[in-house]
């Protein structure tokens, strides 16, 4: 299936309430302090580049890399619609990211997450697409309420 994915406009109502939804459920994942979520600004770096998922006229998937270095990047800020789970978006936002970060040249990719069951699909998605466990990077610290996993491209 096609989905459309577009660079985000982050000034665009919907783009803004995706991302206040994705914001909130980071909190709510993890204690105060512990989630490491962008928000508008942050998003807003000349390093990060943010793209969405259309249906209609609303935004319904969102996900952003951001350049570490030269050859290293991260995403963030990787976020479905509840309401529009399990119809592959997740799965085409990664891709596209994937995609990008090659042609980017990168070579490796990695991403900081939550820990515990409400992190599970989003851990499946990544593990099935090659990424594995392991050691903090950038300016993160471990703890138990976060993990990091990496891709070799």
């Amino acid at each position: 299936m096609s989905h459309d994915i577009r660079p985000a406009d982050l000034d665009h109502a919907s783009v803004q309430a995706l991302l206040d939804l994705h914001f909130r459920g980071m909190h709510a994942n993890s204690p105060p302090g512990t989630a490491f979520v962008l928000d508008l600004s942050g998003l807003r770096h000349p390093d990060i580049s943010v793209w969405t998922i259309w249906r209609d006229d609303e935004a319904v998937s969102v996900g952003a890399l951001r350049r570490l270095a030269a050859d290293h990047g991260e995403i963030k800020s990787m976020r479905t619609r509840p309401d529009m789970a399990g119809r592959g978006l997740g799965a085409a936002m990664l891709a596209h990211i994937i995609a990008e970060a090659r042609r980017r040249g990168m070579s490796r990719l990695s991403l900081e997450t939550g820990a515990g069951d409400a992190f599970e699909p989003a851990l499946r998605l990544y593990r099935s697409r090659g990424f594995v466990d392991g050691p903090p990077f950038g300016d993160y610290q471990p703890g138990d309420f976060n993990q990091f996993l990496h891709l070799t491209l």
